[in-house]
């Protein structure tokens, strides 16, 4: 199609044994108006062959030489993509039949919306909800909201979010285009968060809604309590506060991520949340490390983020009494983020 309404990106990496679910469930959408891209990030178990010999034409293959991370995969897809809006989804997601005909209704409706959160199931649970949209904690870390409560119809109606998940999202190009791409700096995790608040300080809406359902194998491409996802979400938590902040919010931040620490220390000692999980596959000395190994990459790259920081005040156009009414409105506390997984 010369100009589809959407187009739907799913970067992968030696993701072959999920992607053939994955792929099925987007050729079955009720919404026909799409293509289709699979953008490889030089995978070394097939994927590529597997995607040309099952699916040939249906999907456009892009190939990258080397891992450019799920900020450059999906960059380079969206340079590529002809779509009035870009979808994403994660290569370990199934979505059901109507997933993108729900998205796409709801951005339609109002010119403002700029992203659409999806309402996102972990695969292989009845009704246990991985995310329906992110909250944030004051010290820059996020955490999905919803994760892992049950799905009793406490999530039924549309509503504002803060941003959507990068595993199943919908982003307007045009906003896209007025705020740039996915920051390749961050290379994974924190990417949607910070696509995400840099969408919201530009103006642009997020809406969660709730028929639009995808199902979701939670961090089967690094592991869901790996060494690299520790470093890459301390890292770039850090990165989100420099970039994004009120300044008074910043310099409040390494008192919001003591507190955080202190109740992950308990954590890891008493086996809860993601620390305890941490240190009980590998050990806390290991988690020390690992900490303070994302802390020197994240104080190398504060005076890079700190002009990226300048460049998007320009197009800032919220006060910064809305930005910390957000805190307020989808805010987390320590607690939940720290002990809960």
């Amino acid at each position: 199609m010369a100009h589809p309404l959407i187009s739907v990106i799913v970067v992968n990496l030696n993701g072959k044994n999920y992607l053939g679910e994955c792929l099925n469930s987007l050729g079955q959408q009720t919404l026909k108006d799409l293509e289709i891209m699979v953008v490889d990030n030089g995978s070394e178990d097939g994927s590529v062959e597997y995607v040309r010999a099952n699916f040939g034409p249906e999907i456009r293959l892009v190939r990258n030489q080397r891992n450019e991370g799920f900020a450059g995969g999906n960059n380079r897809g969206i340079r590529m993509a002809r779509g009035k809006y870009v979808a994403l989804l994660n290569n370990d997601a199934v979505a059901d039949r109507r997933w993108l005909e729900e998205l796409m209704k709801a951005a339609e409706a109002d010119p403002r919306v700029g992203m659409v959160a999806s309402k996102i199931y972990l695969q292989g649970y009845e009704k246990v909800i991985d995310n329906v949209g992110h909250l944030i904690y004051p010290d820059g870390l996020n955490r999905g909201r919803g994760r892992l409560e049950v799905d009793h119809g406490q999530f039924d109606q549309k509503e504002e979010v803060l941003f959507p998940s990068g595993c199943a999202a919908l982003y307007r190009r045009e906003m896209l285009e007025e705020i740039g791409p996915f920051d390749e700096d961050f290379f994974a995790y924190g990417d949607d968060t910070d696509i995400g608040l840099k969408g919201r300080l530009a103006g642009w809406k997020c809406l969660f809604v709730p028929t639009a359902v995808v199902h979701h194998r939670y961090s089967q491409s690094s592991g869901a309590y790996s060494p690299l996802k520790a470093f890459l979400v301390e890292r770039n938590r850090v990165w989100i506060v420099v970039k994004y902040f009120p300044l008074p919010l910043l310099l409040k931040s390494p008192f919001y991520t003591l507190y955080r620490f202190l109740l992950q220390a308990y954590g890891a000692l008493a086996g809860r949340g993601a620390a305890g999980k941490f240190a009980a596959q590998y050990s806390s000395w290991r988690l020390l490390k690992v900490l303070l190994r994302a802390y020197g990459s994240a104080i190398r790259g504060i005076p890079k983020m700190w002009r990226k920081r300048k460049d998007i005040q320009k197009f800032t156009r919220v006060p910064k009494s809305e930005i910390f009414d957000w805190f307020h409105r989808f805010g987390i506390s320590a607690r939940e983020i720290a002990l809960k997984e």
